[in-house]
């Protein structure tokens, strides 16, 4: 019997170093979809625990989550090509009514009493057909589907500014610039959208008298671009809620769509990068934006 003790002690001992392995596998597997639980949002939806071993509750858990990802990847990716769609749609019928408003009024074949109805109505589409672009670049930017090329921010800047400058002239905004190389590999189209909305958003959410600073720079591997401006007072707890759709801020702004800012998150989300927007003291704000190397396409 005094020889049984060891025995016992022994197996003892092994059934709680195995029960205490086997607890501690199935909590780190559920660590783990708890932990990609709490990191999931619209932009990684694409992600899946693909979770390995047995087949046992944890592992149905796991499956069942990665089954409602594909669900939901799915309907997001059908709203975003619906919205896309309809956009695109939308956009010759705006284009032929808009024609058929500047035709007669260029021509001077309208009546006095009914030029100013022709011109309202012409002002309200040339505002439905910038609405109908950025709703476009928006769809686009959270597409997910990028075509690099290689660019340089720089040289999207010195468009941007140029494309700019007449309005910022007009309401009395002044631009510079301390821009260096800044190479990268990227979508030249969605980049270009990202760097017009940050400095045409910075020039018509400001004051007469007001300026712009455009930066530009280049670490190992990642470009970045900020644009600070002068302007009304932002509280940092609003700062977020610009990028997000049809959010405005307290400066009237009769050429934006409410979706400048939400499109440069959605094309630095799709590009990998990283956004951030701090309130300046005196007012306005300061945009970066960071964006990492993305594979060259073929």
């Amino acid at each position: 019997m005094r020889g049984g003790v060891p025995v016992l002690l022994a197996v003892a001992a092994l059934s709680l170093a195995a029960g205490w392995w086997v607890a501690r596998r199935s909590l780190s597997r559920i660590g783990k979809v708890t932990a990609t639980a709490r990191h999931i949002n619209d932009a990684s939806l694409h992600d899946r625990l693909a979770l390995v071993g047995p087949d046992d509750e944890v592992k149905e858990l796991a499956d069942t989550f990665d089954a409602m990802l594909n669900r939901l990847e799915r309907a997001f990716a059908d709203q975003r090509r619906f919205t896309a769609q309809a956009s695109h749609e939308l956009r010759t019928p705006m284009t032929v009514q808009r024609t058929a408003l500047e035709i007669p009024l260029a021509q001077g074949r309208v009546p006095a009493d009914l030029e100013p109805a022709l011109r309202r109505a012409l002002a309200a589409t040339e505002r439905s057909e910038r609405l109908l672009a950025s709703l476009l670049a928006l769809a686009r930017g959270e597409s997910g589907m990028l075509d690099p090329h290689p660019t340089d921010l720089t040289d999207l800047v010195r468009g941007a500014v140029g494309q700019i400058a007449d309005e910022a002239q007009r309401l009395e905004v002044r631009i510079s610039t301390a821009l260096s190389p800044t190479p990268l590999t990227g979508d030249a189209v969605l980049l270009g959208q990202l760097v017009h909305n940050l400095v045409s958003n910075a020039v018509r959410h400001n004051h007469p008298g007001g300026s712009i600073r455009i930066t530009t720079a280049r670490t190992t591997a990642r470009s970045s671009i900020e644009v600070c401006n002068t302007g009304p007072v932002v509280a940092a707890d609003d700062a977020d809620d610009l990028f997000q759709p049809f959010r405005r801020g307290t400066t009237p702004c009769r050429n934006g769509s409410g979706l400048g800012l939400a499109v440069v998150k959605a094309i630095t989300q799709t590009h990998h990068g990283t956004l951030s927007a701090h309130p300046n003291p005196g007012g306005g704000l300061t945009l970066r934006a960071e964006l990492p190397d993305q594979p060259a396409s073929d």
